[in-house]
């Protein structure tokens, strides 16, 4: 009888915490998967989480993008360079889209940074909009926000 080798866990997912401004974890998120979590009060306007990854080519971004054996945590830095959060992530990877998000990006000198739009209470989930290209397959929003356009994508 030939036995199937064993698929290895997938890591418990965790906040690298010398790229957090703030005390963050990581839990079961109703959105999707996991979520990123505020262990403490976030004031507004403030650097919250840089978002790392391995810096991969725009060739590279789709060859992985077709990929379906793992997690894709894809951001595109500019029109070359992409960071894949599942190799060296920060745990940014894991924050979750709303169409309402309390998260807003800011890209500066090649570093993709995830800033607090409004205070953020201990507990509540970290999300920021994803701007999905309206041009793209339509991906289903689960946000549940007032403000839910009901898709990833932007709309026109």
């Amino acid at each position: 009888m030939r036995r199937m080798p064993r698929r290895k866990p997938d890591p418990v997912p965790a906040i690298d915490e010398k790229y957090a401004s703030f005390k963050l974890e990581i839990r079961p998120s109703k959105i999707h998967r996991w979520g990123v979590y505020a262990a403490e009060n976030i004031p507004a306007r403030r650097k919250v989480i840089e978002y790392t990854g391995e810096r991969i080519s725009r060739k590279e971004t789709r060859r992985r993008s077709d990929e379906q054996a793992r997690m894709i945590y894809l951001f595109t830095l500019d029109n070359y360079w992409t960071l894949d959060g599942a190799v060296g992530g920060s745990g940014a990877q894991y924050l979750n889209h709303c169409c309402d998000p309390n998260i807003r990006t800011v890209i500066q000198k090649g570093h993709i940074l995830y800033m607090s739009a409004r205070p953020i209470r201990k507990g509540e989930e970290l999300t920021v909009d994803y701007h999905f290209a309206k041009d793209i397959e339509e991906v289903p929003c689960k946000c549940g926000s007032a403000r839910c356009r009901g898709t990833i994508n932007l709309k026109d």
